[in-house]
C-alpha cells in the first residue's frame, strides 16, 4: 500500500484514490477512546467499514441503489481477520487504506490497513458476499464487479 501521507481536507468525507488503492481520512473523537485515551477495539471495525463503504461509493455502487433494485440486495461481511499492531489515541488523524483484492459471483474480498503518519497500527482482511434481503446469497451485479475490477491490482 502507498506510503502517501495526504491532508485530511474538509471535502474529503468520501476519500481519494491513490491508485487501486482507497484513502479514508479518519479523526479519533473522545467518543472512539476508553478511559485511557486510546481507541477501544471495536471502533476499528467502525472505521474499516466507512473506508470500504466509502470506496465502493466513489466507484459508483451506493448501497441505496442496491436496496432499492427490484430484489434488493446488501452487502454481509461474512469474516474478517483483525491485527492490532499498535494503538491510536485522542485527537489522532489517522487513514484507512483499502484495496478490493478478489470478485467472485457473490463475493468479494479486501486488504485494509489503519496507519498513523508511517505507522501502521491495525491489518484486516475482510470477506463479504452479497445476499437478498432474506440472507440468501445472490450474484453481485455487473456494473459492481466492473466497477472493483477495474481498481483491483
Amino acid at each position: 500500500m502507498t506510503e502517501r501521507q495526504p491532508p485530511a481536507e474538509p471535502g474529503e468525507l468520501n476519500g481519494f484514490f491513490e491508485g487501486a488503492v482507497h484513502v479514508q481520512p479518519i479523526r479519533i473523537y473522545y467518543e472512539d477512546t476508553d478511559v485511557s485515551g486510546i481507541v477501544y477495539n471495536a471502533n476499528y471495525v467502525k472505521f474499516i467499514e466507512r473506508g470500504r463503504t466509502n470506496c465502493l461509493r466513489l466507484l459508483g455502487v451506493h448501497h441505496q441503489d442496491l436496496l432499492a433494485l427490484e430484489e434488493p440486495i446488501a452487502f454481509t461481511v461474512t469474516h474478517i481477520d483483525l491485527d492490532f499492531l499498535v494503538p491510536a489515541r485522542l485527537d489522532d488523524t489517522l487513514h484507512v487504506y483499502t484495496q478490493y483484492t478478489k470478485v467472485t459471483g457473490a463475493r468479494i474480498e479486501g486488504s485494509q490497513i489503519v496507519k498513523r503518519g508511517d505507522v501502521v497500527l491495525v491489518r484486516a482482511q475482510i470477506q463479504a458476499a452479497c445476499i437478498n434481503l432474506e440472507g440468501k446469497p445472490r450474484r453481485l451485479p455487473a456494473y459492481v464487479r466492473e466497477a472493483l475490477s477495474a481498481r483491483m491490482a
